[in-house]
């Protein structure tokens, strides 16, 4: 039985922001965007008294909050304050899984210090983070990552749950569907239509038929509803994209102000490659149209491109047909990344030995 922890920052980048910003604090606040365009990309616990959240146009926001406070993203400190939080973790384990700069799973199952207690364990971690960053977390803990991340939220913000596995199958059957990790508003919405408003509704329905609704995804659901989430925590995960974006104040209309405006985006770009040494052989340029529609064009390439390379396939793959609508977001990226390929030769690295070995053991 393992002991996973999930630890997730409450409001990161907007408690970064009014942490550095003293002003700030205890005022309603979104971090993206600004008052007319954009969209939020965190909300601190003020603003969500609005109804304000993530993802949510920034002219919406504003107007559910005409005091909102906009602040720009400075993706550099939220870094630098998640490294700090990583080595906290890595005082404990070194199975240390990131999602994002602002949540993790851990693996404390055999620990650093020898704590039996997963419990302890996190509640030490977020009065580390705490004391050292002056931010707050919560945390979940339980046998397996669906689970921690499920607990994780249940006490937010500056608090932590447990699902002990005794506990696991009365708390899964009372949980609304809509709180299940996994299973976004689309997907609940289909389950209510079929009458599944909670984890007793669901585990009532047949592997088959949930296949059948689901597709492959029935699986994980009917698994999950039990308790049943077999991932480990990985703390190697292969970065499988490279890319930069941006949302303009104003609908981009002439091709001289696509172009214009799409260069900075390489800039960006070039300086996330330098910064991480990855290279990709696939450029993709991402176009998102003033009614939100979206569109993508990519090219692939037998070598990994030069910089000046990167630059001219992003401006080919922009004229290669006409943009039909005002443009409101353009992104560049990579994929087919060397760090990808470097894995893979890894992992052949490490399993073809085995297989030797076995051979020989049955030849002899």
């Amino acid at each position: 039985m393992r002991k996973i922890i999930h630890v997730d920052m409450d409001a990161f980048y907007a408690s970064v922001e009014q942490l550095d910003h003293p002003e700030w604090r205890g005022k309603p606040l979104v971090v993206g965007g600004n008052e007319a365009r954009g969209v939020v990309a965190a909300a601190s616990y003020e603003a969500r008294k609005y109804g304000i959240h993530s993802a949510m146009a920034s002219a919406l926001a504003a107007k559910k909050c005409p005091n909102l406070i906009f602040a720009k993203p400075r993706f550099e400190r939220y870094k630098e304050i998640s490294l700090q939080i990583r080595e906290i973790f890595y005082e404990y384990t070194d199975l240390v899984e990131p999602l994002a700069f602002d949540e993790a799973f851990l693996d404390v199952t055999e620990n650093k210090l020898g704590i039996k207690s997963a419990i302890l364990i996190a509640k030490q971690i977020r009065q580390k983070i705490k004391d050292q960053t002056g931010l707050t977390a919560s945390a979940g803990i339980s046998y397996n990552k669906f689970l921690a991340k499920t607990a994780s939220d249940l006490n937010k913000p500056n608090g932590q749950a447990h699902i002990l596995p005794e506990d696991a199958a009365i708390f899964l059957e009372k949980l609304p569907i809509h709180k299940f990790f996994g299973i976004g508003k689309v997907t609940a919405e289909k389950m209510q239509q079929l009458g599944i408003h909670s984890g007793k509704e669901l585990k009532e329905f047949s592997l088959q038929f949930l296949i059948k609704k689901f597709g492959k995804s029935g699986l994980h659901y009917f698994n999950i509803v039990r308790g049943i989430h077999l991932s480990e925590v990985q703390p190697h995960r292969v970065r499988k994209s490279l890319s930069a974006e941006n949302t303009f104040e104003k609908d981009l209309i002439t091709s001289a102000e696509f172009e214009e405006n799409l260069y900075p985006i390489y800039e960006e770009l070039m300086g996330r490659i330098k910064r991480s040494g990855i290279k990709g052989r696939t450029i993709t340029l991402k176009i998102k149209y003033a009614d939100f529609t979206l569109q993508t064009r990519s090219k692939t390439l037998d070598q990994y491109p030069e910089n000046e390379t990167i630059w001219d396939i992003g401006l080919e793959l922009l004229r290669q047909e006409g943009l039909p609508k005002p443009v409101r977001l353009f992104g560049l990226g990579l994929s087919n990344l060397n760090v990808v390929e470097e894995q893979e030769f890894l992992d052949t690295q490490l399993k073809i030995p085995f297989l030797r070995e076995g051979n020989e053991q049955n030849k002899s």
